[in-house]
C-alpha cells in the first residue's frame, strides 16, 4: 500500500551556539522530513510545503531531494535562527526574519493519507488556513505546537507566552504535540489534566507531552474520562541539541497512519527521539 503524507512547515537555517563552537546547518522542518525519510517504506510518497532559498538549499538538499518538491516555494531568503544551548533550561532562539505564511494548494489535500504540520516559526500557516485545510481534508492532521508558544520579543528574540486562542486551533486537528514548556503555554490553565480535558473536549483525539529525558505522556478520552499513557525515555548520553522532538513527531505520525497501537507508536517514537538525542551531528542521526 502506497502511503502519501504531506508535511507543512518552514525551513530555517540553524546557527547553533554552544560553549565550544558555532555550527551552521539545516533546521526547522528539515528534521521532520529526515525522520520520515529514515523510516519510510520504498513505495511511500512524501510531499513538502515549505519555503527554501537557492543560497542555503545546500544544507537541505540531502533530505529534501528524497521527497516530492512540487509544492516547495523558492524565496530570496529564509530565516536564520541563532540558538543558544544550555544544559539546564530551554534554549534561547533569536530570528533574523520571519517569512510570511506558506502557500497551501487546498484542492489536492485529499490525495494524502495524513498531514503533519510543524509550526517551526509559529507563522507557518494561519488559523484561517488551518480551517480551510480541515474543511477540505478528511484525514488525520497532526500539529506540533513548536514556536506558536514563542512571541517575538525585542531584537526578534522568541520568548515563551500563553498562545492566543489555542483552543480555536485545537478544533481543527486530530493530534497535538508539545514539549513541557510549550504544554504550559497552551492555555491559561496550569493543571495538566485540566488542560488535557479542555483540549480533548475540542475534538482532539490525542494530546502528547514530550518531556525530554523523562519520556512522554499521551492524553486521550476513555469514555467520559481523561486517560493517559506514559513511556519513560531510554537513558542515553545526550549529544544533539536540536531536532529530536521533530523526529519524535515524524515517527509517531507515520506509525499512527500505518495503524499501529498507541502503546507501540509511543514506544517507537520515544526510541527514535532518544536515538536522535544521542547523536552528536546530523550525519550520525541519519
Amino acid at each position: 500500500m502506497v502511503m502519501k503524507i504531506l508535511v507543512i512547515g518552514q525551513s530555517v537555517v540553524d546557527k547553533i551556539s554552544t560553549q565550544n563552537n558555532v555550527i551552521i546547518q539545516a533546521g526547522g522542518i528539515y528534521y521532520s522530513v529526515l525522520g520520515l525519510n529514515c523510516i519510510k517504506a520504498p513505495e511511500d510518497e512524501f510531499y513538502l510545503i515549505s519555503s527554501v532559498s537557492r543560497n542555503s538549499y545546500k544544507y537541505f538538499a540531502d533530505e529534501y531531494d528524497k521527497v516530492n518538491k512540487k509544492y516547495l516555494t523558492w524565496s530570496e531568503l529564509i530565516p536564520t535562527v541563532t540558538l543558544k544551548i544550555f544544559n539546564d533550561r530551554e534554549r534561547d532562539e533569536q530570528y533574523d526574519s520571519i517569512n510570511s505564511a506558506l502557500f497551501v494548494k487546498y484542492n489536492v489535500l485529499n490525495e494524502f493519507d495524513g498531514i503533519l504540520i510543524n509550526m517551526i516559526t509559529g507563522f507557518d500557516i494561519s488559523l484561517d488556513q488551518l480551517k480551510k485545510i480541515r474543511s477540505e481534508f478528511k484525514g488525520v492532521i497532526y500539529l506540533d505546537v513548536h514556536s506558536m508558544a514563542r512571541r517575538i520579543g525585542k531584537d526578534m528574540k522568541r520568548e515563551f507566552r500563553v498562545i492566543s486562542n489555542f483552543s480555536e486551533w485545537a478544533k481543527y486537528v486530530d493530534i497535538i504535540q508539545a514539549n513541557e514548556t510549550e504544554f504550559s503555554c497552551l492555555l491559561e490553565e496550569k493543571n495538566d489534566i485540566k488542560t488535557a480535558e479542555l483540549i480533548l473536549n475540542s475534538g482532539v483525539k490525542y494530546l502528547i507531552k514530550t518531556m525530554g529525558d523523562k519520556g512522554s505522556r499521551i492524553y486521550f478520552k476513555s469514555g467520559n474520562e481523561i486517560a493517559s499513557m506514559f513511556h519513560s525515555a531510554k537513558k542515553v548520553k545526550a549529544a544533539a541539541s536540536v531536532g529530536y522532538g521533530d523526529i519524535f513527531g515524524s515517527v509517531f505520525f507515520y506509525n499512527y497512519i500505518k495503524g499501529n497501537s498507541i502503546n507501540n507508536i509511543l514506544l517507537k517514537a520515544n526510541r527514535a527521539s532518544a536515538f536522535a538525542a544521542s547523536c552528536n551531528d546530523v550525519e550520525n542521526m541519519k
